[in-house]
């Protein structure tokens, strides 16, 4: 009985963002995407939840959340609607939205609506550590085809999330931390808060990679992966 992993992606991603690690996953689980494009974190975990209402309940189910998608499997975690066998946050942060980030954030929303395809390529830089030609080239074809208008309604749904510290401090499951060295938009020391936090979190700090840990090095996270759902 293969156990079940649900992927959610991040802002400006689409389900390829996680598509390497999937590969190397596949024959051992049942991998199912999530990208969350509605209107706030809750409704985004609610359509997260539709991709495994079907999965019985004796079988083993692991959620891994990317950036965004770490909000969204942290909501989960908070209020779950089946039991799960584990879960993992990669380049993520438990903290709620401060002043400061909200105002760099209406920045960032103001200059997609003045020239959506010039702030793709910063996100590209900025949240990579050395990346090849080739994965700039295929990030940044990813994110312009998700577009504006879902990057300002994810945006705004980031403003708004809640605060989960306490529930992650009570959870009593098995959760692994990754976390880009390099990182610059979710920094190491936002996955070394999250670990603490939580009982008995493993955390991982990856080497060559920034931000988009998943597509950087897709065979680190991989193995991480197995190892949860082992």
């Amino acid at each position: 009985m293969k156990p079940v992993l649900l992927l959610v992606t991040g802002m400006l991603n689409d389900a390829s963002v996680w598509e390497d690690v999937a590969a190397e996953l596949r024959p051992s689980a049942d991998v199912r995407i999530a990208t969350p494009v509605q209107e706030s974190i809750s409704a985004m975990a609610g359509a997260a939840w539709t991709l495994v209402d079907g999965v019985p309940a004796d079988v083993p189910l692991v959620v891994a959340g990317f950036s965004l998608g770490g909000y969204v499997a942290i909501e989960m975690l908070s209020a779950p609607r089946r039991p799960l066998r584990a879960a993992a946050l990669v380049s993520t942060s438990a903290r709620p939205e401060s002043p400061e980030g909200a105002a760099t954030r209406e920045k960032t929303i103001a200059a997609m609506g003045r020239d959506f395809p010039r702030v793709v390529d910063g996100v590209v830089q900025f949240g990579t550590d050395a990346p090849t030609p080739e994965l700039a080239a295929r990030l940044r074809t990813m994110m312009l085809g998700v577009g504006a208008e879902t990057a300002i309604r994810q945006h705004r749904a980031i403003m708004a999330r809640a605060d989960h510290r306490a529930a992650l401090a009570a959870l009593d499951l098995p959760v692994t931390v990754l976390v880009g060295h390099a990182d610059r938009i979710t920094p190491p020391e936002l996955s070394r808060e999250i670990a603490a936090l939580v009982p008995g979190a493993q955390l991982e700090v990856i080497a060559g990679a920034g931000h988009m840990l998943p597509a950087e090095q897709p065979h680190a996270v991989a193995t991480a992966l197995r190892r949860v759902l082992a």
